[in-house]
């Protein structure tokens, strides 16, 4: 049985955005897949995510560098924990996706920057940018996020984070 923790009052903005984004942090680590994927999520501020991660040749397609799917998992995350930091109560879901690869990645550390463009109610969008150890970018994408019916408060990884934030 998981518990739940409170996040504090809304009035506490500041103190109470900071507990969202370390509980959303909490979140990210806790996801199943991302134990497949040596990668952290840190959040700097309202709207704005970043994901580090570190590619590894078992990443690879048959012709030597990394497969789509890469692109895909590091964009999608960073623009969804973007716009999650604009909605404290649920979590949220992809309901569509556009990707631009403008280079292959080969191994090394990679960075997947989001930013939370528009929407607050229902429906949000953000976009992220896949940033290469050269600085370089290798691909982007835009995201649309729907409010979904699952309370944030209701996911171990959500709690974790908090109690994590509160100690």
């Amino acid at each position: 049985m998981s518990s739940t923790v409170t996040p504090p009052e809304p009035g506490q903005r500041d103190d109470s955005a900071a507990l969202h984004w370390r509980a959303l942090e909490g979140l990210y680590a806790s996801a199943p897949v991302n134990a497949l994927f040596e990668s952290r999520l840190e959040i700097t501020g309202e709207g704005v995510s970043r994901i580090h991660f570190n590619v590894t040749p078992a990443c690879y397609h048959a012709a030597g560098a990394a497969h789509g799917t890469i692109y895909f998992k590091m964009l999608d995350d960073a623009a969804f924990y973007a716009a999650n930091t604009m909605v404290t109560d649920r979590f949220l879901l992809t309901t569509s996706f556009n990707l631009l690869f403008t280079r292959p990645i080969e191994a090394g550390p990679l960075t997947a920057e989001g930013r939370w463009i528009s929407g607050r109610r229902r429906v949000l969008v953000a976009e992220a940018r896949l940033i290469d150890a050269d600085g370089e970018e290798v691909g982007r994408g835009t995201g649309t996020f729907q409010r979904s019916r699952i309370p944030l408060s209701s996911l171990d990884g959500y709690n974790a984070g908090l109690r994590s934030a509160l100690a």
